[in-house]
């Protein structure tokens, strides 16, 4: 019974060992790729993320966050293929994170969101109807779940703010997005990688954009 009882001890402390190390490179390799915006430095950071998402299979947090690097880059690819290329990266690791959860969950429904804007932001003229209606059903589904999520805020403010003017859009329309996704991020404590809290900063930018005017 001794034996068993030190075989169960041993095996917990392992396990927990491997999730505090993965938790370590998840959170140095994200804040790597977060804090540059070198399109270089991006890729590099985002393989090393598709690579943890390939080490750590079964952790929805590494394929959430290596698909969420490839929809960044995406809209930081000039190239029309490569955009779609890398989107096509990013909806699999999605789908990888939403079949080890076994349902979307509020932040997997705001990653398909984000990249159904992504997909869209490839060829707005053709694309807008179809990615449009996708982007809006994923961000209702999101609220659904969690009615407090800043990044679902986050990114319908992106949305209006690069929305012409005579479809809606513009930095008026956007400020209150933005505001509601501040008062939000304010809530967050941001220690546990795994719980995702990117788009603080950004919401920030965008805020101040937005109170100089049009």
């Amino acid at each position: 019974m001794k034996k068993i009882i030190l075989l169960g001890a041993v095996a917990l402390a392992v396990t927990s060992a491997q999730a505090q190390d993965f938790k370590a490179v998840e959170e140095k390799t994200f804040l790597a790729f977060d804090t540059t915006q070198d399109l270089a430095t991006k890729v590099e950071q985002s393989n090393k993320l598709s690579l943890i998402a390939k080490k750590w299979d079964n952790e929805w947090s590494a394929h959430y966050y290596a698909s969420y690097s490839k929809a960044v880059i995406s809209y930081m690819e000039k190239d029309a293929s490569k955009r779609d290329a890398y989107l096509d990266e990013a909806e699999k690791e999605q789908e990888d994170a939403v079949s080890i959860l076994k349902k979307n969950n509020d932040e997997t429904f705001v990653l398909a969101a984000m990249i159904a804007n992504a997909r869209m932001a490839v060829d707005p003229m053709q694309r807008w109807q179809k990615y449009g209606q996708i982007f809006s059903s994923d961000l209702e589904s999101a609220k659904d779940l969690n009615p407090d999520n800043p990044r679902m805020y986050y990114l319908q403010g992106v949305s209006k703010y690069f929305t012409p003017k005579a479809y809606g859009g513009g930095k008026s329309p956007a400020l209150p997005y933005f505001e509601k996704a501040e008062g939000l991020f304010a809530k967050e404590t941001g220690k546990d990688i795994t719980m995702p809290h990117w788009g603080k900063d950004k919401t920030q930018y965008f805020l101040a954009q937005c109170k100089q005017g049009d």
